[in-house]
């Protein structure tokens, strides 16, 4: 109870410095000059939505600017926004976008304004907001192949390395760096008899890709399309990566993996019948969570290893943009900068409501200090930041890419040969990314 206490009085000191700092930057940046506007915001419901929806008066305090704020559901929220963006007349001036779905669809049609104008506008854009402060893999995400950024990184998914310390440590093992070491590891901390296995991972088909692309990321290729917008995934290299999920899948993992999805892999983790797990950062709070798991308290947190040539980790994430048709830009991206700056970004860590986009927070060390997080957690989330790529395609079919590919992936754990699985799943989705491409 006692840390309870002290860990909500450290949420509430959070709300105290926004004002002081931002009403004492008053002199040399103007926040009320668009007082008397009224915005709408559109955003998803999630940890992230109810923290804006939750210091929303804050803002409208700062500003003089009517903020109305819409929570939908996640999936409900992506198909709104696509059928409101297309009738050219949104209802919202600031509206989340997931990166890893829509980027393409939305980049395409060029349907956000581009945040990098607002940025460079020093009458719109207070001094402190600090473009910088965001993790350079999130500012890549979320700018489009023409170099516009029409969305503001908003939060990250980064794939890490879960570890469980006490079956390291029992058999004297570092926590592997590349992922040979891993492998290796892994087969040395197994038990079969004792139901205890050196990796859990995706093995059901969709869901199972994005831990494909965590070895592919370490190759020289690191994409799954060209240049030219052309699939890729039956060269040497994501042959290659598809072995390493083969091998660790099949040779490694409990049996059943084939029909694992994050779920059975989380609760196999916590019950402490895995040594490693390469998964989203969003799964780590229930594993410290001790009513629940026989392993909290013992989990390790680490970057997820080099592969031959890169070290890259899969990034997923979403960001706030702007519609091109919007009438309210400025007071829009005064939302913007409040809503994703540096003390609402805090508070998200804090309340832990997600992964920020920024780097800053992770330095606050009151923060840090009072999290139920061990402080390799945080470390790794700043590490991983400076290496993020995308996870997926940035392509229109992503849901039918990871159907194909994903089944291809799974036919290797049952022992089919990953040359061959690879090259008719990429000849199988190939002209579906085609056609997406000529038909946009």
């Amino acid at each position: 109870m006692h840390g309870i206490k002290r860990r909500e009085a450290l949420l509430g000191a959070l709300a105290a410095p926004m004002v002081v700092d931002q009403v004492g930057a008053q002199s040399a940046f103007d926040w009320k000059r668009f007082r008397g506007e009224r915005i709408e915001v559109s955003v998803q419901l999630s940890p992230r939505g109810n923290l804006l929806t939750q210091h929303n008066r804050e803002f409208e305090e700062l500003t003089g600017i009517r903020a109305g704020i819409e929570v939908v559901p996640e999936q409900q929220h992506r198909q709104k926004i696509i059928i409101e963006y297309a009738s050219g007349r949104p209802s919202f001036d600031v509206g989340e976008v997931s990166l890893h779905v829509n980027k393409r669809q939305v980049g395409r049609a060029r349907w956000n304004t581009d945040i990098n104008a607002l940025i460079a506008d020093r009458t719109l854009t207070a001094p402190d907001f600090d473009v910088n402060d965001f993790a350079q893999g999130m500012r890549e995400y979320a700018t489009q192949a023409d170099g516009r950024m029409d969305t503001l990184p908003a939060f990250a998914d980064y794939f890490i390395l879960y570890y469980n310390k006490e079956l390291l440590t029992a058999k004297n093992i570092a926590v592997p760096t590349n992922f040979d070491e891993m492998f290796d590891s892994a087969k040395r901390i197994e038990d079969r008899s004792r139901q205890v296995y050196g990796h859990v991972g995706r093995g059901l088909k969709n869901a199972n890709v994005v831990l494909w692309s965590s070895f592919l990321l370490g190759t020289q290729q690191r994409d799954m399309i060209n240049a030219e917008r052309q699939l890729i995934t039956d060269t040497d290299d994501a042959i290659w990566a598809t072995r390493q999920y083969q091998r660790f899948l099949r040779d490694a993992s409990p049996p059943g993996s084939i029909g694992f999805n994050w779920n059975e892999c989380q609760t196999t983790f916590m019950q402490g019948r895995a040594a490693m797990w390469i998964d989203g950062i969003g799964f780590a709070a229930p594993l410290e969570d001790p009513t629940r798991s026989r392993v909290a308290g013992k989990v390790g947190y680490a970057v997820v290893p080099r592969g031959p040539v890169n070290h890259h980790c899969a990034l997923f994430g979403a960001g706030y943009g702007i519609p091109e048709a919007s009438r309210k830009k400025g007071p829009a991206w005064l939302y913007l900068q409040w809503a994703l700056g540096k003390q609402m970004q805090l508070r998200m860590l804090a309340a832990g409501a997600g992964v920020p986009a920024r780097l800053s927070p992770f330095s606050n060390e009151e923060v840090i200090g009072q999290s139920r997080f061990p402080r390799e957690f945080f470390s790794t989330l700043q590490a991983s930041g400076r290496i993020a790529r995308a996870g997926l395609p940035e392509i229109l079919p992503v849901t039918e890419f990871r159907d194909v590919i994903g089944t291809a992936l799974t036919n290797t754990i049952g022992g089919a040969d990953p040359v061959a699985e690879m090259r008719a799943a990429t000849a199988a989705f190939r002209p579906v990314l085609e056609r997406s491409e000529r038909e946009g």
